[in-house]
């Protein structure tokens, strides 16, 4: 541990609404995830795949980019916009990868492990990437121990969620399913944070903090502009489900 290192006191609320928006994901992700085996062509299949992986990824963002918001320090913290996009297209790709190496052809482990492994190594990527997003008078320490611990969650968690994506079927099951995938990101990201240390520098505040964005309600606002997207993309998916079920009748 440094000398005179920051405090990270995490707000509860925020820390509330980042696990509410990672199970709404992984619940909007899973429903998705259906269309990947259920493809009757290629074109289906890849639509399946780009959104249930645009839902995932972007729900494990939002959570993250949520939750780094609930890091309350005595020092003022901006994000810089360029590396907080690259963050969320990091996390996108890589969920969207994940699920078109686990979901195609037969199922395999083999290929389940392949996939959670990219997936994994670009949900930690993209925890870092936002890390490093920080714009502050202050530098960020890693405990190498625990950034390697948080890479092995973030993996453990990537396989556990593309099997679910293939293998849970049911409302209750899924929910269950979103339920603990929220455990499992939430604890990836708390895990990342643990490993890191914030020491005070002699950079002016306004130096340090120029250009990046943020703001007190900035968590609030992407919880609500997530939650928004994902009800209207589970919305849309479930509606679907029952069009096709109808016609199959």
């Amino acid at each position: 541990m440094h000398d005179h290192a920051i405090q990270c006191i995490h707000d509860p609320m925020l820390v509330a609404l980042s696990y509410l928006v990672a199970v709404l994901g992984s619940y909007t992700a899973l429903q998705l995830a259906i269309g990947i085996p259920a493809a009757r062509n290629q074109r289906d299949r890849t639509q399946a795949v780009l959104a249930s992986g645009a839902a995932m990824g972007g729900a494990i963002w939002a959570m993250h980019f949520i939750a780094m918001l609930a890091c309350q320090m005595d020092v003022q913290v901006t994000y810089d916009l360029a590396l907080t996009v690259l963050s969320a297209v990091i996390a996108m790709v890589s969920c969207m990868v994940g699920l078109g190496v686990a979901g195609s052809g037969v199922f395999a482990w083999s290929k389940l492990g392949l996939g959670g492994l990219f997936m994994g190594l670009g949900v930690a990527g993209m925890h870092y990437t936002g890390m490093a997003a920080m714009r502050m008078a202050a530098t960020v320490h890693y405990d190498s121990s625990v950034v390697a611990i948080s890479v092995v969650i973030a993996v453990v968690a990537s396989c556990a969620a593309l099997w679910l994506a293939f293998n849970m079927r049911g409302a209750a099951l899924m929910l269950g399913s979103a339920l603990v995938m929220g455990v499992a990101v939430c604890g990836m990201h708390y895990t990342g944070m643990a490993a890191a240390s914030f020491t005070p520098t002699q950079e002016s505040v306004a130096a340090a903090t120029a250009g990046g964005i943020g703001g007190q309600y900035l968590g609030a606002t992407i919880f609500v502009l997530t939650t928004v997207m994902l009800a209207t993309v589970l919305a849309v998916s479930l509606v679907r489900q029952q069009r096709r079920a109808l016609v199959r009748i």
